[in-house]
Order: structure tokens, then sequence, then C-alpha cells
């Protein structure tokens, strides 16, 4: 253990010098952000419900986009102009997968999110868009449900997908019928959000809990998915996976800034066979940097037999190494910023 949880750490560091260092694009929001809605009314309304199509990549963002404007003035303490707000995290990342072609039907049996085809379309069949969907569907129901959106839990119901509709709760009452404890926590979250008195590092604590509740329900659930990709795409799946996880103890701050320049260091398309970091000719040397330390630590943690995760877990229990922790983080995207 002298040996692995040091180069864990190592990795870990390397990872974030590299996103610091491509963190230079000025436009951090996801891709459409203005163009998708807004508001309740910019969706459908059927016998007095907002009907969504989660499946459509404009109509997901937009459950996003509502959701951090109804929580903005909770944030207001922390910084203006609500980028200090830790949901930001989402919809950055969802915007990532967006951009990669990450949401597209990855069998190639449709056209589903394809640049020939319906590009807006989600897939029901992508690895990352199922996983996501957790993070997306729950987060915005259980806040409509915690009061935070200002409409009756009734009002709002997502569309299912072509297929395997029993893998989705479509709302409120279905998502808490079907994963109760996840929507507890992202309740208890929201809760959170509202009272006045909660450190930021309290709502970091609890939005990492919820989040890695909705992560530990879809992993299980969309394990099958990965055979419909490479073997080097279905393998970074599996090591970003493991990477999120190693995120949450620290609590990792998921502002708007910081989770843009974190993307700057991953894959800007699918890996296909032949890609093998660090020798990905048309990424550049910081992602296939990212690539590689993030491949590592899959290794050492596989190779310790989870030991290396359970140390690490232990010592961000302390609040004086999460700090350092977090401190060393933003002198390397500062140095090379």
């Amino acid at each position: 253990m002298t040996f692995h949880l040091p180069w864990a750490c190592v990795i870990i560091g390397c990872i974030f010098v590299s996103l610091g260092r491509a963190s230079n694009t000025p436009d951090v929001y996801p891709p459409l952000w203005k163009e998708s809605p807004g508001q309740f009314s910019d969706y459908k309304v059927e016998d007095g419900k907002y009907i969504i199509n989660i499946w459509h990549y404009l109509e997901r963002l937009g459950t996003y986009k509502i959701l951090l404007n109804k929580t903005a003035k909770y944030f207001e303490k922390f910084a203006p102009e609500n980028e200090q707000n830790i949901l930001w995290g989402l919809p950055v990342h969802h915007g990532w997968q967006y951009r990669t072609g990450r949401l597209a039907d990855p069998t190639q049996r449709t056209n589903c999110g394809h640049e020939s085809g319906d590009y807006l379309c989600i897939s029901v069949d992508s690895w990352w868009a199922d996983v996501n969907y957790y993070l997306s569907a729950m987060p915005f129901l259980a806040a409509v449900d915690s009061g935070i959106m200002g409409i009756s839990s009734d009002n709002i119901t997502f569309l299912p997908p072509s297929k395997d509709q029993t893998n989705f709760c479509y709302n409120v009452s279905s998502c808490y019928s079907s994963f109760p404890e996840t929507m507890k926590k992202w309740n208890k979250f929201y809760q959170q959000v509202k009272s006045y008195s909660s450190s930021f590092e309290d709502l970091l604590k609890y939005l990492w809990a919820a989040h890695m509740s909705s992560l530990k329900v879809a992993h299980k659930k969309f394990g099958n998915r990965l055979k419909f990709y490479s073997k080097q795409e279905a393998d970074f799946e599996r090591s970003w996976a493991l990477f999120v996880d190693y995120l949450a103890p620290p609590l990792f701050p998921t502002t708007l800034i910081r989770t843009a320049e974190f993307q700057k260091g991953l894959p800007t398309r699918m890996l296909v066979d032949g890609d093998k970091a660090p020798l990905v000719s048309d990424f550049t040397s910081f992602q296939n940097t990212v690539l590689l330390g993030l491949n590592f630590l899959h290794k050492v943690h596989k190779y310790t037999g989870k030991l290396s995760f359970i140390v690490w877990k232990t010592l961000m229990k302390f609040k004086v190494a999460r700090k350092l922790f977090l401190e060393i983080l933003d002198l390397i995207l500062h140095c090379f910023n």
C-alpha cells in the first residue's frame, strides 16, 4: 500500500494538471444551451401536465436549465451569476457526452444521435445516455417534489424510450416507488439548498451522496450496454466510472468553470480500435495523459482489491485532507492557466 496509494494520488494530480493546461476554451456552456427550454411553458402540456421528451437532447438539457434557474437564488451567497451553483456539473458533462457522440446509438441499427440522422436524439442503447438518465430525471423530479420548482409533483411526466421502459421512471411517484433511497437523497440535498444556514461544503456533501446513489443504481442496470462499444471505449467507461468514485470523497466542487476546465482533458470523440494512450494522434498530449492516467488508476484499483479506494475514502474524511487536496488542485490549475 505504501507504493500504490501515492501512485494513485500522483495520477489524479497529473490528470488535473492536464485539465488545467487544456482549459483555454472560452465557451464553458453545454452545446445548444441557449436554444434549450428555460421554463416549464416551453414544453408541451397535456391534461394539465408538462410532457418532456427526455430522449431528446434539447429537452433533457432544458430540465437542467430550469433546475439551474430555479436554484440560482440559493447560490447567490457564494458568488454572482450562479457560477458557484454545484448543479452545473450535470449539464456541462451531459454537453460533453453530446458533443463527442456518446449519446448516439452505438449499435448503428438506427440513426439516433448520429450527425447524418436525428442528431438531437438520445439513444436508449447508449451506456452514457442511460447512466445520465439517472442524473437528469431523478435530480429534476426530486427538485419538483421538494417544492423548489414551484409546481405540483403531479404536473410533470417524462416520455418513455422506445424499449426497455422498465429500466426507467417517468414521474415523481414512479421514481419514488422504484428508487426510494436515491430519490430521498436528492430530496434531502434540495432541503439543504433551501436552508440558508447550509455551508458550501455541506451542500457538496449532500450532492455527492445523491450523485453516487444515482450512479450505483445505474451502473448495476446498464453494464450490458458495454458490449456495444469498442474495447477501448468500454474500458474508458469503466475507468471513468471509477474516477468519479474517487472524486466524491474529497467533495470536488462541480461548479461551472471548474467542471468545464475538468472536461478539457477528456476524449473529444468515441474511442475506437487502435486508440492507445498516450499515442492517440488526434488527441492533445493532455488528453492522452488523462486517458493514460484513468487507465492506470483502474489497474491500481483492481490490483489492490479496492484497498487503495478504502484508504482514499478514509483519508478524505478529514477536512484538512480534503482542503489540502483541493488547494493543490487549485494551485495546479492556476499555474497552468
